[in-house]
């Protein structure tokens, strides 16, 4: 098995259903590409999990590019997860990372 630590981990034994997190920053280029990694990457963890625990696994990944931006879809799989979750702050949270990792490269 390749893969066999995601991010975060939700385990819902009264739901039966335990979703797979993983969050990732890369160049807005390669947001689609590397959700496309993501899933197929955590696959046999995912297959791993539901078959040890009887729970209904599904791979979440939360790609954010650099400068904000996100895959098509991604705002809807975190709203599966928790109704409440908003993309425009996790944004937010990415560009104040990215600017803070500018400021610091370009004052050495």
């Amino acid at each position: 098995m390749g893969a066999n630590r995601p991010d975060i981990i939700l385990k819902d034994f009264r739901q039966k259903s335990c979703p797979l997190i993983n969050m990732i920053i890369s160049i807005d280029m390669n947001v689609s590409v590397k959700t496309y990694q993501k899933l197929n990457k955590y696959k046999d963890l995912e297959i791993e999990i539901s078959k040890t625990w009887n729970l209904k696994t599904e791979i979440t990944p939360v790609v954010i590019g650099a400068k904000g931006m996100i895959a098509k879809g991604t705002d809807c799989c975190l709203s599966q997860i928790q109704e409440n979750l908003n993309m425009e702050e996790i944004q937010k949270i990415v560009l104040i990372g990215t600017a803070h990792i500018l400021r610091k490269i370009l004052s050495m």
